[in-house]
């Protein structure tokens, strides 16, 4: 049976366990048409790029499937009727990645990466904040005060004289 990858987007005030409710929905069509779910994830609740529907948000989830063309028919015309889904994208592809997708990877490293550095001060003040009309310079900045302080101090134990640390 062809192989394929279905992405579906689902309202922003359903549940979690209502989106997977869909999913069991489309394996009941499929296991009455011989076919299965060869991979499910659950991307989460994610913000959509414009406005679908009056959403600004929603539950987004990953479905390999192994079915036979009438079976996809009947699951995007049961997903067009479902009123909870929003978007439906279906693809035809030669093999299912059993390998978690690139999201949910990404979604991983996110919280690895942390603080990097701090943002360089901008060509144009936009006024706020500043007294006069006055622009801050480059070293002005709370992160660069801080870093020039901590250099200065530890300048200033390196020449103090060992005598002070024994005492």
């Amino acid at each position: 049976m062809p192989l394929y990858e279905t992405v579906l987007i689902a309202r922003n005030d359903v549940s979690q366990q209502q989106v997977e409710a869909i999913a069991d929905g489309i394996a009941t069509v499929l296991e009455a048409e011989s076919g299965s779910i060869k991979k499910r994830e659950y991307w989460g609740l994610r913000t959509l790029a414009y406005r679908i529907k009056k959403n600004r948000k929603g539950h987004y989830m990953l479905l390999g499937l192994d079915a036979t063309p009438a079976a996809i028919k009947e699951i995007e015309r049961q997903l067009s009727l479902n009123e909870d889904v929003l978007r439906v994208l279906m693809l035809r592809v030669d093999e299912i990645d059993e390998a978690p997708s690139v999201i949910l990877s990404r979604k991983g490293d996110e919280r690895e990466r942390g603080f990097r550095c701090p943002k360089p001060a901008g060509r144009f003040e936009s006024g706020r904040g500043n007294s006069g009309g006055q622009r801050r310079n480059y070293d002005d900045r709370e992160e660069f005060r801080a870093r020039n302080e901590r250099e200065e101090q530890q300048r200033n134990n390196a020449g103090a004289p060992a005598s002070s640390e024994a005492e």
